[in-house]
C-alpha cells in the first residue's frame, strides 16, 4: 500500500475527518431527505402514483446498495482520495441536475447518478479514515463516521421539511454549496492512499444484484395496480429470483466476491447484517408511513411534518451515547434487540392511537419518541458491532456490506409499504391500510430483534480485541 502525500506533509486529523464524515453525512441524508417532499413533487409532476414516486427513493437505494463494494474496491486500486473526490463531485453535479429536473423520470435518472457518486464516496471515506489518520485516532473516528450516518438517516425528514418550505428543489440544491466546500477541504487536506494489489471489482455480480433487487421492488410496488397474478408481476418476481440465484453463483465463483462467504462465517458480522436488513426495512416503512399519514390524512405541510418528525431524531444521538456506555456492561446484541423492539413498539402505539382529526401530542408523539429511542440504541450499535470481530484489513469491506444490506432493507420496506397502502378510498379504508403497515413494521422489527440477539461481540474497546483472533483464522 502506498501513502504518497503523507511523505511530504503531515495529516491534520480535524479537516480530514470533517471532510470525510461531512460528505458521507450528505450521501446518507439524501436517502431520506426526500420523504417529506413527496407531496410537493407529486403536485409539481402531476399524473403520477405513489408507486411512481417511490422510485425516487428506491432507484437511489438500489444502485447505492449494489455499487458500494465494487466501487469501493475500484477506489482502493486507483486511489482512495481520487475515488472520494470523483464520487463527491458526481454527487454534487447530480444534485444540481435533480434540482433542475423537468419531469419525474428525469429526476429519477439524476437520482441514479447521485447514487453512483454516493456509492463511490462512502466506502472511500471509511477506507481513508482507516489508512491516513493516526492509529490512535482511528477507532474514535470510525464511531464518529458511523454516528454521522445514523443521524443523517434520522434527520433527513426534518431537514427536508425546512427546505421544502421554499421548494422541493432545495432538497437537492442545498447539496451543491456544501458539497463544493467539502470538495475543496478534501482536496487540500487528504493525502492519497491506494492498494495496487486490490482485486478488480466484479461488475457482472453488481449488475445481477441490481436487477434482482430492482425487479423485486417493481413487483411489490406495482402489484396492487397490475394484479398480483398478472404477467408483469410474476415476470418481475421470476427475474428477481433468477438474477438473485445468478448473483449467488457468480459471487461464490468470482475471485473478488461482493459478499465474501468467509466473512459471513463470523458470527457477529453475519447476524449484524441480518439485523440491519430487517431493521432497515421496518425503519424505512414506518418513517414514510408516518410522514404520509400526517401529510395526506391530516393535511400537514412539509414544514410542519418535518417539525413533527424532529423529536424522534433528537433521541438518536442521546441514546447512541447511552448505547455506547452500556456496551461495556451489556451484550451489544441485547442493546440492538431492545432498540428494534422499541421501534416496533412505537409503530404499534401510533397504529392504535391515530384518528381522523390531527392530535399530534397524543396520537403520534408518544410512539414517535419511543421509536426514536429505538433508533438510537439499535442503528449505531449494529453499525459499530458488525465489523468489531473482523480483522482491520476487512473492516472497510465489512462496513460496505452492512451498508448494502441497509439499503436493500430500505428498498424492501418502502416497496412493501406501497403495496400495503395501495389506493384506499375513504378514511376507514385509509386508516386500515396504514394500521396494517404499522403492524407489519412491528412484526419485522421483532424479527430484527431476534437476529440482533445473535450478535455476541461487544463494542467497548477492552472487549474488541478478544474476538478478532477467531474471525481472522476464518478469513485466512
Amino acid at each position: 500500500m502506498e501513502l504518497h502525500s503523507q511523505l511530504s506533509r503531515p495529516v491534520r486529523s480535524g479537516p480530514v475527518l470533517l471532510a470525510l464524515c461531512g460528505a458521507s453525512f450528505l450521501a446518507g441524508l439524501d436517502l431520506f431527505v426526500v420523504n417529506v417532499a413527496f407531496d410537493e413533487i407529486g403536485a409539481d409532476f402531476t399524473g403520477h402514483s405513489l408507486a411512481d414516486l417511490s422510485w425516487i427513493l428506491n432507484g437511489y437505494a438500489i444502485l447505492y446498495a449494489a455499487l458500494l463494494i465494487p466501487l469501493g474496491r475500484w477506489a482502493d486500486k486507483v486511489g482512495r482520495r481520487r475515488g472520494f473526490l470523483l464520487g463527491l463531485g458526481l454527487f454534487v453535479a447530480a444534485s444540481a441536475a435533480c434540482a433542475l429536473a423537468p419531469n419525474l423520470w428525469s429526476l429519477i435518472g439524476f437520482r441514479a447518478a447521485q447514487a453512483i457518486g454516493a456509492a463511490l464516496l462512502t466506502p472511500a471515506s471509511l477506507a481513508l479514515i482507516l489508512t491516513v489518520l493516526p492509529a490512535e485516532r482511528r477507532s474514535a473516528s470510525v464511531r464518529i463516521w458511523a454516528t454521522a450516518g445514523a443521524i443523517a438517516a434520522a434527520a433527513g425528514p426534518v431537514i427536508g421539511g425546512v427546505l421544502v418550505a421554499a421548494s422541493w428543489r432545495w432538497v437537492f440544491l442545498i447539496n451543491v454549496p456544501i458539497g463544493i466546500a467539502f470538495l475543496v477541504l478534501a482536496a487540500r487536506s487528504i493525502p492519497e492512499s491506494r492498494d495496487r494489489d486490490a482485486d478488480h471489482p466484479d461488475v457482472l455480480a453488481a449488475a445481477l444484484l441490481t436487477v434482482a433487487v430492482g425487479a423485486l421492488a417493481l413487483a411489490l410496488v406495482e402489484g396492487p395496480d397490475w394484479g398480483w397474478s398478472s404477467v408483469g408481476v410474476l415476470g418481475a418476481l421470476g427475474v428477481s429470483l433468477v438474477s438473485g440465484a445468478a448473483f449467488w453463483i457468480r459471487n461464490g465463483r468470482g475471485g473478488a466476491p461482493i459478499l465474501d462467504p468467509a466473512m459471513l462465517r463470523v458470527r457477529s458480522f453475519a447476524w449484524s447484517n441480518a439485523a440491519m436488513l430487517l431493521f432497515s426495512a421496518g425503519f424505512a416503512a414506518a418513517l414514510l408511513a408516518t410522514i404520509l399519514w400526517m401529510q395526506t390524512v391530516w393535511g400537514y405541510s412539509a414544514t410542519r411534518t418535518g417539525m413533527a418528525i424532529a423529536p424522534g431524531p433528537l433521541m438518536v444521538p442521546v441514546f447512541a451515547i447511552v448505547a455506547q456506555r452500556l456496551a461495556s456492561r451489556v451484550d451489544a446484541g441485547r442493546i440492538a434487540a431492545l432498540g428494534c423492539l422499541l421501534w416496533g413498539g412505537g409503530a404499534v402505539l401510533m397504529a392504535a392511537s391515530v384518528g381522523p382529526e390531527p392530535a399530534y401530542a397524543t396520537q403520534i408523539l408518544p410512539g414517535w419518541l419511543i421509536a426514536g429511542v429505538g433508533v438510537g440504541l439499535a442503528l449505531p450499535t449494529i453499525l459499530a458491532t458488525a465489523t468489531a470481530g473482523l480483522p482491520q484489513d476487512r473492516a472497510a469491506t465489512g462496513s460496505a456490506v452492512v451498508s448494502m444490506h441497509r439499503q436493500i432493507g430500505a428498498v424492501i420496506g418502502i416497496s412493501a409499504l406501497v403495496a400495503i397502502l395501495g389506493t384506499p378510498i375513504g378514511f376507514e379504508s385509509t386508516r386500515t391500510a396504514f394500521t396494517h403497515s404499522w403492524w407489519a413494521v412491528a412484526a419485522v422489527s421483532a424479527l430484527a430483534a431476534a437476529a440482533a440477539l445473535g450478535i455476541t461481540a461487544r463494542t467497548s474497546p477492552p472487549e474488541r480485541s478478544a474476538p478478532a483472533t477467531e474471525p481472522a483464522e476464518v478469513l485466512r
